[in-house]
């Protein structure tokens, strides 16, 4: 048997973790020492940007360099309590330093020694004074720019710590660099100025400097889209060596008589690029772009029709049960009054029931075999088959990789694939990113859709929010409240500089943003529920297991909560007509696309509804300005997608969901790709890709691309031509 590289190896091969921290790095979903590497700080400790006592933000922590003045003392405050205290000093004046039971820094701090503490400076009177900071000892003949600028801070699960986090991290840089192979070709590197992976992966964890980091962090990007293309390529070539079963007997007229409604043009017209593409022997592969609301469901519902009146299975998948749901409820009903047989096959369903609806799809017979069946991904699990295989939807493209597509394409033996994006995606940027589908877009709204008031207000309107949620709720509305972090350790402390803030260029970094803490769904709540006690409130986070996620959704959709404080795992959301009002907290950090998509979960009803964008600051810098800006004014989706891609690059179409563990293309997640601010880093990618390609198709001559290709996406290079 082959033994496993370096990056295979479980992270417990790593000294000092056993199976308490294996576990937890499991809830991280860490799991070997090549997943631990690819787990990246999430902010960086400025300890680079050193100030002065008299200059230290009062609610920040900053660096600061002192001189010890006096010899530490200890003092006992009660049994079991310890203060370790002493004074240092600057050319601005003098701080006291105390730990808490910590006696062994007694000897730490000599006098007349210089050091870099970093934490909070707290003033005193005239004086100032700091509580258990982190330092670093400056050597007599040096000074503070000989120490690293910046410190890693990583996403934490119960279990570990930043130490044991960063500790590992640098252990697994030691075994990892001597024997760590660059799958990218030298002249690719040398063509687009990008640096080794051992050095992007040092620099990504350890930077010496900004601009360190921004070169590696440019790397990995580069090397998320390349990987993406290539997965593309893959899954592209396979289906173009496959056939299809021809879906030639479509006639929209028996599903359009039972709607309520006109269909809009642009869905009109989409569902003729459906009905042209299936009466083809051709695997269709078409992606529905469109806002929020424009009636894409029901062209997926025409597509499986014609796909039913040809004889054959149609199988919708969505990326969470309880959307499985809201679409079995519109569409059984809708699909029974033409005698097509629905079933909902979700990881809830009964064994039973499961049992009997894998028999109804595998039935040979027509007349008593399942029609269409409707689910997440149990329907990827073992014994579910089709006897007449027609036509795949899946929902929420983004939620569902290169890799699902396949697995779900294949085991279906080829069919008609059609996706659905909640993404108003610029046709251009669509093509570039899913080249392997084919675009309909549908730009019309449906007439009576209502039109969101969105304001952006501050902080300082904490009280008068509260009110109108109250409003709201008592005029028989709920409520969303979105926040960008899940739980207080999550949260990115004012001073700090997240990762995502990083700019290629190494030194475009919004100031404003490093003021800002991060508003967490979980103490929000919590507060929430303090302050509005007659209110119901509920959290929900991606954290959360699927059935749990589902049923706090349920009694959102019930009514029995009125208020949701949830991450963005929203953004996939459920139908709630009755929710009436959004808030988006530290909005300045999303993009203008994923705002967009958050608006959208409000303003489906008959009731006005409303959004209200809260910046972290008064101020938060000129882009985050204007992106609010933006959101303000213009609610066309896809001219705020134009302006998404103008303003930060094309990361939002990538995001997905972040807090998941759903791979976006078989083997990848995107993990920095989705922050990126340059959009000619995918290009670049995007461009090799099809380069790499064109002169090797099996990348015979790549060896170590080919190897991780191979690994990722658990594909035969083979099918690549």
């Amino acid at each position: 048997m082959q033994s496993k590289t370096w990056d295979e190896q479980s992270v417990s091969t790593l000294y000092g973790v056993g199976k308490a921290r294996e576990t937890a790095y499991a809830r991280l979903g860490v799991r070997t020492v090549g997943e631990l590497l690819e787990h990246y700080p999430r902010s960086y400790e400025n300890r680079g940007d050193v100030k002065l006592l008299e200059t230290a933000p009062a609610d920040a922590k900053c660096a600061v360099v002192l001189t010890v003045a006096t010899q530490p003392r200890i003092s006992l405050i009660r049994r079991g309590m310890s203060l370790l205290k002493f004074r240092a000093y600057d050319d601005s004046g003098s701080c006291e330093i105390t730990f808490f039971n910590q006696n062994y820094h007694k000897d730490s701090f000599p006098l007349g020694a210089t050091f870099r503490f970093y934490g909070k400076v707290e003033r005193v009177g005239k004086r100032f004074a700091m509580n258990s900071p982190a330092f670093e000892e400056i050597s007599p003949d040096g000074d503070a720019t000989d120490l690293a600028p910046l410190f890693p801070v990583y996403p934490l699960t119960d279990g570990l710590s930043q130490k044991q986090v960063a500790t590992n991290i640098a252990m697994a840089l030691r075994l990892a660099h001597p024997v760590m192979d660059d799958p990218l070709p030298a002249d690719v590197r040398t063509k687009r100025a990008l640096c080794t992976l051992p050095y992007a992966m040092r620099q990504i964890h350890a930077p010496e400097s900004m601009e360190a980091l921004a070169i590696a962090k440019k790397r990995l990007i580069y090397d998320e889209f390349l990987m993406f293309a290539l997965g593309l390529a893959a899954s592209r070539s396979r289906v173009k060596q496959q056939s299809a079963p021809k879906c030639d007997r479509g006639d929209i007229a028996p599903l359009t008589a039972l709607l309520p409604y006109e269909l809009t043009g642009a869905q009109k017209r989409a569902i003729d690029e459906i009905k042209e593409d299936m009466a083809k022997e051709v695997p269709m592969s078409r992606m529905i772009v469109g806002d929020v609301g424009c009636g894409k469901t029901i062209c997926a519902a025409a597509a499986m029709l014609f796909a039913v009146q040809s004889g054959k299975q149609a199988v919708l998948m969505a990326p969470t049960e309880i959307l499985a749901r809201q679409h079995a409820s519109e569409l059984t009903d809708l699909f029974g009054k033409l005698g097509i047989r629905c079933a909902l096959l979700i990881g809830a369903t009964t064994a039973a029931q499961k049992k009997k609806i894998k028999a109804a799809l595998s039935d040979p017979d027509p007349a008593t075999r399942l029609d269409v069946v409707i689910g997440t991904q149990a329907l990827l699990s073992d014994g579910v088959e089709f006897s007449a295989p027609g036509l795949v939807v899946t929902d929420e493209q983004h939620r569902f990789g290169v890799g699902q597509r396949q697995t779900l394409s294949e085991r279906s033996h080829f069919t008609h694939l059609l996706v659905m994006s909640a993404t108003p995606i610029p046709r251009s940027l669509a093509l570039g990113l899913y080249g392997d589908l084919d675009i309909s877009r549908i730009d019309e709204m449906p007439p009576g859709r209502q039109v969101v008031e969105t304001v952006v207000v501050d902080d300082s309107y904490r009280a008068r929010l509260d009110g109108f949620i109250d409003k709201q709720v008592k005029e028989g509305g709920q409520v969303y409240i979105v926040c960008p972090a899940i739980e207080q350790e999550d949260e990115i402390e004012a001073g700090e500089l997240a990762l995502r803030d990083i700019s290629l260029g190494g030194l475009a970094i919004d100031q404003y943003a490093q003021a800002i803490p991060l508003k967490s769904a979980v103490k929000y709540a919590q507060e929430l529920s303090e302050r509005l006690p007659h209110i119901g409130v509920a959290c929900l986070h991606g954290k959360m297991k699927p059935a749990e996620k589902d049923a706090i959704m349920q009694r959102f959709v019930s009514g029995e909560v009125q208020v949701l404080v949830s991450t963005t795992v929203i953004e996939v959301g459920v139908n709630v007509p009755n929710a009436t009002l959004m808030i988006i907290e530290n909005a300045e950090r999303f993009g203008l696309s994923q705002l967009h998509q958050l608006r959208g979960r409000v303003g489906r009803g008959k009731r006005k509804s409303y959004c209200v964008l809260v910046k972290g600051a008064p101020k938060c810098g000129e882009t985050a300005e204007k992106r609010l800006a933006t959101m303000k004014h213009q609610h066309d989706g896809f001219e705020i997608a134009r302006q998404d891609l103008l303003q930060r690059g094309p990361g939002d179409f990538l995001r997905g969901n972040t807090e998941s563990s759903i791979r976006q293309s078989g083997g990848i997640r995107f993990r920095l790709a989705d922050q990126c601010d340059d959009g000619d880093v995918m290009q670049a990618a995007f461009d090799d890709a099809k380069e790499l390609l064109d002169s090797e198709a099996q990348l015979h001559n790549y060896p170590l691309l080919r190897a991780r290709m191979e690994r990722m996406f658990t594909v035969d290079i083979g099918v690549l031509n």
